[in-house]
């Protein structure tokens, strides 16, 4: 074909015409990646991006984060990449919160610095938000530095009072009925405990967030009961966490509140799905409140009781149903033995689903005050504390109780995968060497012999 000046014009037109729509459409798209962003995180625990749960605790923070790492420089020779891993850690949470603001001090450098700070070690990531400040050492995880970002967001400093002497489920305590596992992630959220003693004390302290009882199964004297009433007339929060339809003692409270507990525990036969007796049900369903807006995980209670309380215009208190358990079991009328056999009494006994927990409030003066009652404390015990959202709606009832509604919240959870255990073998340090090396030697250098075979064969075709 010949080529003539005509046609060498319309062919360089053409050329330029193209050039000018790459770089367009190149720009177009490096515009559309500046303003949206879409990831999929495909390990086993989301390492790449960060929960829900921490998302919504980045959301209700309004304020500036400062985030600064006293560290020495990276030294990539010896492997050292400390501060491109904390770059890339802080990454997914400036993503979701663009006033979040990092710098690095060399402690080496700048000792008055890191001296002024109170930094300790080199690594160490001191926190600011709203003037309140906090440490983290390293290593850590997105749960811990959501913890911290937690703790620096509470508004309320006021310590959970928890009574004890009555053979209660102790905040504190390590055995398996009670509550001390929950009480260390209260703790870990920047919660503080008091633990009044009411045959001491003139009053329950009117500086608390809340007071905690916590299923008792020894009387309460009647100076104590008449304290307590008087917390409650004086518009304190209260957690009353019930076994049994034994109040022990607290019979005028449960009156004050129009409290109601049912001798029978929830039976669900539908537990046997999961491995579980029928004394344990199951829930899904939750009322329209505050503590389970959005809480759709499943939650366990071992014998639990119904739980019912009437608001009145004299009360004042309006009553709202928590948790809904066995909606395919019944409530049964009696106390069951531990080897009876459950079996529903069409005369007796009360079709499920059955409501197991309250939350009542009203307004007291100028502030409201709060109370929730659970017609089951062993869900929160350190035997079931793991199992499903136990944890979760137990921090979100504390939340809701200390006045801390933003941060009601499904939490981060831990990740699976952070550690790598190798077997302390000789068979599994050899097969530890063969993986690690295959990928950093092996691997490499065998594309690169499948390379150079391919280039040599082309060659003499």
């Amino acid at each position: 074909m010949n080529i003539n000046r005509k046609l060498r014009f319309q062919l360089l037109v053409q050329n330029w015409f193209f050039v000018v729509l790459f770089l367009v459409l190149v720009g177009l798209l490096g515009y559309l990646a500046s303003q949206y962003r879409v990831a999929k995180d495909i390990t086993q625990a989301n390492r790449n991006i960060l929960t829900q749960g921490s998302v919504n605790v980045l959301k209700q923070m309004k304020a500036p984060v400062t985030i600064t790492v006293y560290a020495t420089k990276d030294d990539a020779s010896r492997g050292d990449v400390f501060r491109k891993g904390i770059v890339d850690f802080v990454a997914r949470y400036q993503r979701e919160k663009k006033n979040i603001k990092l710098t690095f001090i060399n402690p080496s450098e700048e000792p008055k610095l890191a001296q002024d700070a109170g930094v300790k070690v080199d690594g160490e990531v001191v926190v600011e938000y709203q003037k309140r400040i906090e440490h983290i050492n390293p290593p850590f995880a997105e749960q811990e530095f959501t913890n911290l970002l937690v703790r620096l967001s509470r508004t309320n400093q006021q310590a959970i009072m928890y009574i004890d002497g009555h053979g209660e489920r102790n905040l504190l305590g390590v055995k398996n009925h009670d509550i001390g596992e929950f009480g260390k992630q209260l703790e870990k959220k920047g919660f503080k405990f008091a633990n009044p003693d009411l045959t001491i004390v003139p009053a329950v302290p009117a500086n608390g967030a809340m007071l905690v009882i916590a299923s008792p199964q020894v009387d309460f004297a009647e100076v104590e009961v008449k304290k307590i009433k008087n917390y409650l007339d004086a518009g304190g929060n209260l957690l009353w966490l019930l076994d049994d339809n034994n109040f022990r003692g607290l019979q005028e409270v449960a009156d004050y509140l129009g409290l109601q507990v049912s001798p029978g525990i929830a039976l669900d036969l539908a537990s046997a799905q999961y491995g579980a007796d029928a004394r344990v049900s199951f829930a899904s369903l939750y009322g329209e409140h505050p503590i389970t807006t959005n809480f759709m995980l499943r939650t366990l209670f071992p014998e639990a009781h119904e739980v019912t309380a009437r608001g009145t215009d004299e009360n004042g208190w309006k009553v709202s149903n928590l948790i809904e358990v066995a909606p395919n079991g019944w409530l049964e009328s009696n106390k069951l033995s531990k080897d009876e056999k459950p079996k529903f009494d069409e005369k007796q006994d009360k079709r499920g689903p059955v409501n197991i927990g309250i939350a009542m409030e009203r307004i007291y003066g100028k502030k409201g005050q709060r109370v929730v009652v659970v017609g089951n404390a062993n869900f929160l015990s350190n035997t079931f504390i793991t199992n499903g959202g136990n944890l979760d709606l137990g921090i979100n009832i504390i939340n809701w109780l200390a006045g801390d509604d933003s941060l009601i919240t499904i939490q981060p959870m831990p990740l699976k995968d952070i550690n790598v255990m190798i077997p302390d073998t000789n068979q599994g340090r050899l097969v530890a060497w063969t993986v690690f090396h295959s990928f950093q030697y092996f691997i490499p250098f065998g594309f690169l012999i499948a390379g150079f075979y391919l280039w040599w064969k082309r060659r003499r075709a």
